[in-house]
């Protein structure tokens, strides 16, 4: 079929994500390509020393991420949506949404952005010998418990973004076991949640004084492949404000942006990894064999079949580097000149390659919110440079890039101790837009080859629709074998290796990036 007579019979797949700064959808075909997209920009608050999104963006980035995607398919193809072999939804990892009996939501959803759950993740890491991170949904719960605060004695339910916006489509609380694994531990035999885990979390006495179970106020867990459930009506209509959309579309368990990335980069295989980088930056490494001990920057999750992943994530990446090309865009505005964004992160990325060796002795974190990697839990983004150092636009440009990998680096330097084997690291993310700039970036970062396929720019809303459709077309395979015959046989893909230099100049800038750690600690206690 052609992509228009595919639509029209209903034949297309849906993903939808929701990114920290946009919602992508992205729709496609039999072939797993791409053939239709929309998007709506959004940006998440800080109130009330919380960062989160209201229920009313969710709401209105869900209806407008799809009316665009309708917009893009009409102007097209001409044709109007109203059905899809399948349907996927993903979004932002961990996180905490707790419902009462008459699904209201209690407190405002806490986003995987809040570094406020330190005593409770590291509690909870010593009672499951078990790395709890901050972001993780179970650190929050536990973290309102320690709080006392009054929401808690009415949770009925609690999950993730993903999986509020997935049961306000179907009805069913459920989660992908790779969105689940930033919930709550998974038990590697089952691929559910840790049952052993869970009663030592009721056996706490702060925990006991409340009616509720935590299995019971869980998501059911569920692997790649399996039915989620169906579009209901009032699914429809809340993704479709015209009605055109039929109920009746089955839909895959919803995922995070973490294992959307590894689908949309071929990563699920053990020894095989990925970066993602946008907002936050994170690398997973799909494990031979369990490490030998429990690492506080190390978390462990699962790919979306359920297969071991270790998973360094940072919060910041490139929110810095998207407010100076903001500030660069202003000035152009003011001189009168048009510029278009894509344009300027272009021209910044490309002028980057000119840079010093030494970057011109200048310095920067990016830090908007906390790193827990580097134990800040709140953040100030800094550049600082000497009277004589060389203030090129170049240079800054390069800091910028570097420093979006300094606290990763951290990380990674733990998996080359324990001898984790990567046979190939696949880059995806708005990053990596800029043809080989990024990925050479990420290369002396990791002092590995790097790939990015001609899909990276998609991210994970095309991961998702493929898993989506692993769902309706996956016979006998395993999602593996999937990817593998199914998606990526003819994907175009370039990988590229840092030369000596670049990886030199890197090293040389941790060596200051862990130096001057304490200068950021001073202006976060200012």
């Amino acid at each position: 079929m052609t992509a228009k007579e595919l639509i029209l019979n209903g034949r297309a797949v849906l993903g939808i994500e929701f990114g920290s700064t946009r919602i992508k959808a992205v729709l496609i075909d039999e072939n797993n390509s791409p053939v239709a997209s929309g998007a709506y920009d959004w940006e998440n608050s800080f109130s009330d020393n919380i960062w989160t999104y209201s229920l009313d963006e969710i709401y209105a980035g869900l209806k407008g991420s799809y009316a665009s995607l309708k917009k893009n398919v009409q102007e097209q193809y001409g044709v109007t949506v109203k059905s899809f072999r399948a349907i996927g939804i993903s979004g932002m990892m961990h996180g905490y949404m707790p419902f009462d009996k008459d699904e209201n939501l209690l407190v405002p959803f806490r986003t995987w952005r809040n570094t406020i759950t330190g005593e409770a993740a590291s509690k909870l890491s010593d009672l499951f010998s078990f790395n709890i991170p901050q972001r993780w949904s179970i650190a929050h719960l536990y973290k309102a418990i320690l709080s006392e605060e009054p929401h808690v004695k009415d949770i009925t339910f609690f999950t993730t973004l993903a999986g509020f916006i997935h049961w306000k489509l179907t009805g069913k609380k459920v989660l992908g076991v790779g969105e689940a694994s930033g919930m709550f531990p998974i038990d590697d035999n089952t691929r559910k949640f840790n049952i052993g885990m869970i009663e030592k979390f009721n056996a706490l006495p702060e925990v006991q004084k409340f009616s509720w179970k935590l299995e019971n106020i869980l998501p059911e867990v569920l692997s790649a492949g399996e039915n989620a459930g169906t579009l209901t009506k009032e699914g429809a209509l809340l993704l479709d404000e015209d009605g055109d959309l039929e109920a009746g579309i089955p839909m895959c368990p919803p995922e995070g942006d973490a294992g959307t990335g590894m689908v949309a980069t071929n990563s699920v295989g053990v020894r095989t990894g990925n970066v993602s980088a946008g907002t936050s930056v994170f690398a997973m490494i799909v494990l031979e064999k369990m490490l030998s001990k429990r690492y506080e920057e190390i978390d462990l999750v699962t790919t979306p079949a359920g297969d071991a992943v270790a998973m360094v994530h940072c919060n910041n990446c490139t929110s810095d580097i998207n407010a100076w090309a903001n500030l660069f865009k202003e000035f152009a505005d003011t001189m009168g000149i048009t510029l278009n964004m894509g344009d300027i992160f272009t021209a910044l990325f490309k002028k980057s390659e000119e840079a010093d060796a030494d970057l011109g002795n200048i310095l920067s974190y990016n830090y908007f919110s906390g790193e827990h990697i580097t134990g800040f839990e709140s953040g100030r983004p800094l550049l600082m440079r000497e009277p004589d150092s060389n203030f090129s636009l170049a240079n800054f440009m390069r800091v910028q890039l570097f420093t979006c990998f300094g606290a990763l680096r951290t990380g990674l330097d733990i998996l080359k101790r324990e001898n984790v084997a990567i046979d190939k690291i696949l880059g995806h993310g708005g990053f990596f837009k800029t043809p080989l700039v990024g990925q050479n970036v990420l290369s002396a970062v990791m002092d590995t080859p790097v790939s990015v396929m001609e899909t990276a720019g998609e991210g994970g809303a095309w991961g998702i629709a493929v898993l989506a459709s692993y769902m309706v077309n996956k016979d006998e395979k395993s999602l593996a074998e999937f990817l593998d015959s199914d998606v990526f046989a003819s994907q175009k893909m370039i990988t590229s290796t840092a030369d000596d230099s670049l990886k030199q100049s890197f090293n040389d800038f941790m060596l200051r990036y862990t130096k001057g750690l304490k200068v950021e600690r001073a202006a976060v206690e200012m």
